[in-house]
């Protein structure tokens, strides 16, 4: 008998990757297309979503040219949560760029709201800071500012959503206009107790809670699709879930206490805190769903740090300080043990557990003896720094905080970092020994296996004092203190 899979689609900042995972929990197949990040003059981040749709088609062509269509069971999604996206309701065709997750171009409009009880009714009703960097603010900056997102409000036309409702909607031909949990708890509209959208919030961020579509559990019937007239027979889509919610479920983080640290552009730390909300959520933190199935919800505490792979990025193509992201690790290694470099990476601020949101980024605390092994090395301890502080929010913030650490993402592979997040934290580090935990995990989610990752590649212990650490952790919190 010919192996079932699953269709995984991975909706990145940076890209699309379409993959096969069989039974076993095995990725059988994986492709992969980049799309253009537009950043302009104002440090603005927009993606064209037909450039986004063109290219998934492409990789379902390729993926049924490996196999057999009968062979697909069904499609399951993730995606990085807090762009937005819109479209018109009676054509499908996007209205303007989708503005990404990164993009503060609603600063303004989020301060001209946030007045201070306005700011604690957002955090009580949704979980979440007011923040341009979530979606709902995104989208009223639309509708004051892109003219056909504006018309088609007025025409009773407008779709608004975030990538996994586009997705959706293109791949169900427009029958389906759906989301989930795990994303619509980040668009800052949802109350997170009720699990509905909230009139009142909507209202505030100028948004019609019609432009928005269902929320239904993670695991729910999404529609069916023909992968845009690919194949002949329609296939259930099983699964949506954010991306860093998707990494969790990979993880077989499925009880309080249990957490995952996820590299990518940017970086989710995540603690599983069980299925009831807690009574005060009005922390340092963000409180979000980490998914509803069969009517089951899972709440966690998040902290996110804007520029993870984004700041070797950063010294790659902006500063030229390296060629080869793979190099950082070894730059690290031989740097000078008695410099005490640090970066602040607040090219966008600094997001939880600080909330500086107007800090600028800055090296200090350099010699004249400092070169590029000591400023690469700094670039890669300031996210380990920021990781550990969001721990020991967790441990303020929860009785429930195991000592392992799980990672997936593609800084995995360096050894520094590794080692490194392992000694600052005084927690072991599991390495994941499948990079894709995020198409993994939602296609889990879509075969209801509710068992996660059996084996990792490789552990890392920590290898200094916890004194030693503390000093380490103590420094870069007296420069955030000095800079702020």
């Amino acid at each position: 008998m010919a192996e079932k899979y699953i269709l995984s689609i991975d909706q990145s900042t940076q890209g699309t990757k379409v993959l096969l995972v069989n039974h076993q929990n095995q990725i059988f197949l994986k492709f992969s297309l980049s799309h253009r990040q537009f950043i302009n003059e104002n440090g603005w981040i927009s993606h064209d979503l037909d450039e986004i749709k063109n290219n998934l088609r492409q990789l379902f062509a390729q993926i049924l040219g490996k196999v057999n269509s009968r062979q697909i069971e069904g499609v399951a999604i993730t995606n990085q949560r807090e762009s937005a996206a819109a479209w018109s309701r009676k054509t499908g065709e996007p209205l303007c760029h989708t503005i990404v997750w990164q993009d503060n171009r609603a600063e303004d409009l989020v301060s001209k709201i946030a007045y201070p009880e306005l700011a604690v009714k957002v955090k009580n009703t949704t979980g979440l800071a007011l923040s341009p960097y979530f979606t709902g603010a995104k989208w009223g900056w639309m509708l004051l500012n892109e003219p056909r997102v504006i018309q088609a409000h007025a025409n009773n036309d407008l779709c608004f959503g975030t990538m996994d409702s586009w997705l959706i909607y293109q791949l169900t031909d427009g029958q389906s206009f759906k989301t989930e949990v795990s994303n619509a708890c980040r668009t800052q509209l949802m109350n997170i107790r009720t699990g509905k959208w909230d009139p009142e919030l909507s209202e505030i961020f100028g948004v019609d809670i019609n432009d928005l579509p269902e929320i239904v559990d993670s695991n729910a019937n999404f529609g069916e699709t023909n992968l845009f007239g690919l194949i002949s027979h329609p296939l259930p889509i099983l699964s949506v879930l954010g991306d860093s919610q998707a990494a969790l479920f990979a993880h077989g983080c499925f009880n309080p206490g249990d957490f995952k640290v996820t590299f990518g552009t940017g970086s989710s730390v995540m603690l599983n805190i069980g299925n009831n909300l807690p009574k005060n959520i009005n922390n340092q933190l963000n409180t979000s769903f980490a998914w509803s199935i069969n009517g089951q919800k899972s709440y966690v505490y998040e902290g996110n740090i804007n520029y993870a792979g984004a700041a070797i990025t950063w010294l790659k193509d902006k500063i030229h300080l390296i060629d080869d992201p793979n190099a950082t690790a070894d730059l690290a290694l031989t740097a000078n043990p008695n410099d005490r470099t640090i970066l602040i990476p607040a090219f966008a601020g600094l997001g939880a557990p600080y909330w500086l949101p107007n800090m600028k980024a800055a090296f200090v605390n350099m010699t004249a003896t400092t070169g590029k092994k000591e400023l690469v090395r700094a670039t890669l301890n300031s996210l380990v720094y920021q990781i550990n502080d969001i721990l020991e929010t967790f441990h303020h913030l929860s009785s429930q905080v195991n000592d392992e650490i799980h990672t997936d993402g593609g800084m995995i592979k360096n050894k520094y970092l590794m080692q490194y997040l392992s000694n600052i934290t005084q927690k072991d580090v599991k390495i994941a020994n499948i990079s894709e935990l995020s198409a993994l995990g939602s296609a889990m989610n879509a075969m209801q296996h509710f068992d996660g990752l059996k084996n990792y590649s490789k552990t890392y212990i920590p290898r200094i004092t916890k004194n030693i650490a503390t000093n380490y952790s103590k420094e870069w919190s007296s420069w955030i203190k000095k800079i702020s």
